[in-house]
């Protein structure tokens, strides 16, 4: 072969890779811990699922894995993510306590308003003042979900029914007030609930509205409480998050497409997955005939003076790790009221 075929034979040996290269095919598992028919899942992963895959123009695909098919328990999910056992995951921070220290500020009783507010003031914060604590992780977004609130065997009307009730709490701050308020707080990931309410191992739950229908709460348990006022007794923090390989891996213009779906825009969608779910949970339990409560706003006050020790301890555990938790706090709370409105 002479040299002009040499050559030719190159450009066009480099014009087929380039080629293959652009049409590269990628497929991601996404694994996290609730059914497929649960808020989340269905109403904001699989969406945004869906997007990726169209503006990737079918490059980007997605294998759903729900309720923990691939294995593990619900706390090693961000590990997963992390080592690479899966592409991308969706997991409650809370489930790994002290790990997200910083983050652990949105848990803090009656700060948080509606989910999609404060999904979107949860994003801003976080990338403004935590994201060291997603190190070794592509972060796509964190959110969190709507008002958290009592679901009960026995009815919650005032401060002093909650003495001794063994109550499930989501996350180490979630406990701390718990304990705080009187009840004995049992620590349980979600997807747990369902088998300790029915059989009795507790007396009730910390969940929002839109959990309790993936979960059957509304069935096994008669007594709902909620608080007066514009902010929640508490809410949870979730994140997903994506293996910073798989990330780094692909092509430019495919990174660009999972930028495209990350940030604030993807915590909003979430946040208001969460609200729409909420407003579906509690239309089943009223359905239901259930008994559902409303403390006013002079009861509401007595629980914010019990649980205010646990904001109180918060304070001190982030002084103990040289992290100026009252400023963090502050700013928290001036997010949450700027998307609030307030």
């Amino acid at each position: 072969m002479n040299r002009l075929g040499v050559m030719l034979g190159s450009v066009l040996a480099a014009v087929i890779f380039s080629s293959a290269a652009i049409a590269q095919e990628v497929t991601l598992r996404v694994h996290q811990m609730l059914p497929a028919q649960a808020t989340i899942p269905a109403k904001a992963i699989t969406p945004w699922a869906k997007a990726v895959e169209e503006q990737s123009g079918g490059r980007l695909k997605f294998e759903l894995y729900p309720a923990m098919q691939l294995g593990g328990t619900p706390p090693a999910l961000y590990d997963q993510a992390k080592d690479g056992v899966v592409d991308v995951i969706w997991t409650v921070l809370g489930y790994t306590p002290g790990r997200f220290p910083k983050s652990e500020v949105f848990e803090l009783p009656f700060l948080m308003t509606t989910g999609e507010a404060s999904s979107v003031a949860f994003q801003k914060y976080v990338e403004e003042n935590a994201m060291d604590e997603f190190a070794g992780v592509h972060l796509i977004a964190v959110h969190t979900h709507g008002p958290g609130l009592f679901h009960t065997a026995t009815p919650v009307t005032k401060l002093e029914d909650l003495k001794g009730m063994k109550i499930r709490g989501g996350s180490r701050v979630i406990s701390d007030m718990l304990g705080r308020l009187g009840a004995e707080p049992v620590g349980m990931p979600v997807p747990q609930v369902t088998e300790a309410l029915s059989k009795g191992v507790i007396n009730g739950t910390t969940i929002p509205w839109e959990v309790t229908p993936a979960l059957k709460v509304a069935e096994l348990v008669k007594n709902h409480t909620g608080f007066a006022g514009d902010n929640g007794l508490y809410t949870q923090t979730f994140a997903i998050v994506m293996n910073q390989g798989t990330y780094d891996a692909l092509p430019d213009d495919l990174k660009a497409v999972i930028d495209a779906n990350s940030g604030v825009e993807v915590a909003r969608a979430f946040g208001k997955a969460m609200d729409e779910g909420d407003v579906r949970g509690l239309k089943i339990a009223t359905d239901l005939g259930n008994n559902i409560v409303t403390l006013d706003e002079a009861e509401t006050e007595r629980w914010k003076a019990a649980a205010r020790p646990t904001v109180d301890q918060w304070f001190a555990d982030m002084q103990a790790k040289g992290v100026d938790g009252k400023a963090l706090y502050e700013k928290a709370k001036a997010l949450i009221a700027a998307e609030s409105g307030m």
